[in-house]
């Protein structure tokens, strides 16, 4: 782990039941990076977010959070430590409204920093103001997206994990949200983002790291893995 590491993983696996999933995963991503995690549908991406965030266990692996060791820690433990993971299905509290959602998940970050609060949200997605008294249940899919982004910063995190933001979303939605995640990057915003959609990512990523079958396959730079046409058909190309 370098100095300038948010997060350092190592050897990390993981199973479901008897079925091993994670095969020694290796990944860092330093300060203000935003690193795209890439695999094709059940290559280990959610699998590896869930056990960074402490969502689902696993077995063996260091992840190092700022040089502490958090493996095996609780998941509220690890979001109080400086993680914001916020899931592929989105999880909003549908009978609260928008601004009651960014309200619930207020709270100084792990060094006591309150950079993000309810009006930096808004000035950072400025869909989400005039839906503020709007139930959470009767947005859109990509209102709810943009919600559940701002809800997880309003935690003022170290790092902020996002499973398959463009899952299922329409692709002038899907626009406006890589607008938002860049606009995230330039702030200084520490991000870990796991999707398939590789088009998506290099418009966002400064990072890659490519994800086949539970091991990582490839580790390089936005700019290296447009160059390189084998890596993506050999792995993302559906």
């Amino acid at each position: 782990m370098s100095a300038a590491d948010i997060l350092a993983v190592s050897g990390l696996t993981a199973y479901y039941g008897a079925s091993q999933v994670l095969f020694g995963i290796d990944l860092a991503v330093r300060e203000g990076q935003c690193v795209a995690l890439l695999g094709r549908n059940g290559a280990g991406k959610s699998t590896t977010m869930k056990a960074i965030a402490g969502v689902i266990p696993s077995a063996s692996g260091d992840i190092l959070l700022s040089g502490k060791n958090i493996r095996g820690e609780k998941a509220y433990r690890i979001a109080r430590g400086g993680i914001a993971f916020v899931p592929e299905d989105r999880q909003v509290f549908p009978e609260h409204t928008v601004e009651e959602n960014l309200l619930l998940a207020a709270k100084r970050g792990a060094n006591g920093q309150s950079d993000w609060t309810v009006e930096r949200i808004y000035q950072s997605f400025p869909l989400l103001p005039p839906l503020r008294d709007r139930m959470a249940g009767q947005l859109s899919g990509g209102e709810q997206q943009m919600l559940v982004i701002g809800r997880a910063l309003m935690g003022n995190p170290k790092l902020l994990l996002l499973d398959e933001p463009s899952e299922g979303l329409a692709p002038v939605i899907v626009q406006q949200i890589a607008a938002r995640l860049r606009q995230l990057r330039k702030a200084g915003t520490t991000i870990l983002l796991a999707e398939q959609n590789m088009h998506f990512c290099l418009h966002i990523a400064s990072h890659v790291a490519v994800i086949d079958k539970g091991r990582i396959v490839y580790a390089d730079t936005a700019d290296e893995l447009r160059k390189n046409d084998e890596i993506k058909k050999r792995y993302l190309s559906v």
